[in-house]
């Protein structure tokens, strides 16, 4: 879990805030792996060293599909720094839950949807070496539709929330980097003020 975070949550998901977040893979589940899915969603308890200089990305959570990530806390940590840190770290459990209970209803209804053609085409759920029997993509493409009509409302509300977060992200940003701009100037011109010689 140790690697430099460049972009934070600001872009790591741009291009993708309409796609749904979930394993295609067609193969039977355990029944405690179905039982780790049911369970609310939980984020990764490691946690860098105190003296760690740069934020933390984790591997992908498998319920959500998203890496967490822990935000560095600079040593004199400013309101306004705090403030951001803050936002972010919410955007990022806010996604990861958002996340988690989709992609549980989309495997629960996936699931339920190939049981219910299988049966209405007289077939067992097994072929005859054992394997799960699935659907071809046509007939996927009928859940696919369905399931992004149902929640279209849903997936709205979350992209008008999404942008919404991260466009004060983005405003937070720039103070903080505009502050840091005028705390370094200040620094520069208080060090030669105090450096010239007086006669």
């Amino acid at each position: 879990m140790a690697c430099k975070a460049a972009a934070g949550c600001l872009t790591r998901r741009l291009f993708s805030p309409f796609g749904l977040r979930a394993a295609s893979s067609s193969r039977q589940c355990s029944s405690s792996q179905a039982a780790q899915r049911d369970k609310t969603p939980q984020r990764s308890t490691s946690r860098p060293p105190a003296s760690s200089t740069h934020d933390w990305i984790g591997p992908p959570n498998p319920l959500s599909n998203l890496r967490p990530i822990v935000y560095h806390i600079p040593e004199n940590e400013s309101e306004l720094e705090k403030r951001l840190r803050h936002l972010r770290q919410e955007t990022e459990d806010w996604n990861h839950e958002f996340w988690t209970k989709q992609n549980i209803t989309f495997r629960k209804q996936k699931d339920a949807f190939i049981i219910s053609q299988l049966k209405a085409k007289g077939l067992p759920m097994r072929d005859e070496q054992g394997r799960r029997q699935s659907l071809n993509s046509e007939e996927m493409a009928v859940f696919y539709k369905n399931f992004l009509d149902k929640n279209r409302t849903r997936h709205a509300n979350y992209n008008k929330e999404w942008y919404r977060r991260n466009f004060t992200i983005t405003f937070l940003m720039a103070r903080v980097a505009l502050h840091n701009i005028w705390r370094t100037v200040s620094h520069k011109h208080n060090s030669k003020k105090n450096s010239t010689p007086t006669t």
